[in-house]
């Protein structure tokens, strides 16, 4: 199906708005909320001195999504601080539009969450007159354009806001009278491309969930169902193929090397250019192009011990620990920093398949009950050197390298596309919330009723706005 359009446009007077139904009124902003009990005013400053166990609820820009509330932060002030710094109450139903962080300008209604809410000074309290709609006020913030043009009238050097006096002060079209009914059809079609986007994240976890346990089984059980099997002796491992050796990892390694510690390597020893120091940034990602830490020569001599060469396997061993990189051959020297262990490989053990063992689920849920750590999780030589492996001959480790490569090719690719259809359906999304509530599009005849379609494909929905 085409969108309809409406009988007459006219020009908005705003660049960034065009042309709107004719019947459509423009104005600034700040004009929804002159009436007797509505707002229009930056909410509080309220520092962290001021926050209390609980209390009042306060909620922040990190609560304000675009066009949804977010449920996160569990902020509260007491009640003698309400009244000291004479706070404004948010109530269920006002609109908060964020004035900072991207995008700038985004709104939501504000659920009913049971309790007191105040809101930080970065937020808008906009409680409206009775003739507008909040939800649709909601979308009308949540629209591409509108994004655009507080793009261009942000602030800010450090970081980018708009003030409430400016926001106020921008021109919207506002329907005369179809601001629920476009509110109504938004939230009947923004559920179903959510409910589309969501059923595709699933299938990405599911496919992640399969990816990792094919390598698993592959790296702990091979290719060869009908192999001869035999217990391991070891509860980690369970029953292996009868040829494999299970061993611990420090008779897998030639050399096993921490990063430096303490005064050995710290931040005041970095220059601008010269020998790369590797870490968690590299290593998490398995991007060893990125970063820019350096130290120079003379530093990089007297810590030659943490080298790192080729075929070296990095391990993770603090906070965002067992992720795993091994060192490719176009990576510039350097040496580790101390939130990484430097392994390397006997003779008869591809770094690359080390690698993919230490990945796999046996080996993490190893990591997870040998590491020890206060606040956060850590590996030390130690505990990594009595990690459970077991080892086929290299010409068996080259073959599941190369099935691993095979198969993980094809769910990367099933990944892609689940991935393109979200994109493109957040991208429609966007698009027809923009073209609604810019009326570019006329949805009178669509938001319900007898004459109203029971379902609009997603492929209808507007590719740009």
């Amino acid at each position: 199906m085409s969108f309809p359009r409406y009988p007459e446009y006219k020009d908005s007077g705003q660049d960034w708005l065009g042309t709107i139904p004719s019947h459509w009124t423009v104005m600034p902003l700040a004009k929804i909320a002159l009436g007797p009990g509505s707002l229009f005013i930056d909410g509080d400053w309220v520092e962290s001195k001021d926050l209390a166990d609980d209390g009042i609820r306060y909620i922040t820009t990190g609560n304000v999504g675009e066009g949804r509330y977010k449920e996160q932060g569990s902020g509260y002030i007491s009640q003698a601080k309400f009244d000291e710094l004479r706070c404004t109450e948010v109530l269920p139903g006002d609109v908060l539009i964020s004035r900072l962080n991207l995008p700038i300008g985004r709104a939501c209604v504000v659920p009913d969450l049971g309790e007191r809410i105040i809101t930080s000074v970065d937020n808008v309290i906009t409680r409206p007159d009775s003739g507008y709609s909040r939800a649709y006020l909601a979308y009308m913030l949540s629209s591409a354009s509108h994004f655009a043009n507080m793009e261009i009238l942000a602030r800010g050097t450090t970081m980018q806001r708009i003030s409430r006096s400016t926001l106020g002060q921008v021109r919207f079209a506002f329907p005369t009278e179809e601001q629920t009914t476009i509110a109504t059809f938004l939230d009947r079609e923004t559920a179903k491309i959510d409910a589309l986007v969501a059923e595709q994240e699933k299938l990405i976890g599911l496919l992640q969930e399969k990816r990792q346990a094919v390598i698993s089984h592959a790296v702990t059980k091979g290719l060869d169902p009908n192999v001869p099997m035999k217990d391991s002796g070891v509860e980690w491992l369970g029953e292996v193929p009868g040829h494999w050796e299970p061993k611990r990892l420090k008779f897998l390694a030639s050399n096993i090397k921490a990063g430096p510690f303490g005064s050995a390597l710290t931040k005041d020893m970095y220059v601008g250019s010269g020998y790369r120091v590797y870490g968690q940034e590299q290593v998490i990602p398995g991007d060893f192009a990125i970063g820019d830490y350096y130290i120079d020569e003379a530093k990089f001599a007297e810590l030659s011990q943490y080298e790192t060469r080729t075929d070296d396997v990095l391990i993770s061993c603090v906070g965002t620990f067992g992720k795993i990189a091994v060192v490719p051959a176009d990576a510039a020297p350097g040496i580790i920093n101390p939130r990484l262990i430097r392994l390397r490989t006997a003779k008869d053990v591809m770094p690359l398949f080390l690698a993919e063992v230490l990945r796999s689920t046996v080996t993490f849920e190893q990591f997870s009950v040998l590491s020890r750590g206060g606040t956060m999780d850590v590996i030390n030589i130690g505990t990594l050197s009595d990690i459970w492996i077991a080892l086929p001959p290299i010409a068996e480790q080259s073959a599941i390298l190369n099935e691993i490569t095979t198969q993980m090719a094809r769910f990367d690719a099933l990944m892609a596309q689940a991935q393109s259809a979200i994109t493109l359906l957040q991208e429609r999304r966007t698009a027809l919330i923009s073209a609604a509530v810019t009326g570019q599009i006329d949805v009178r005849g669509l938001a319900g009723g007898a004459n109203a379609p029971d379902s609009i494909a997603a492929s209808d929905y507007p590719a740009s706005a």
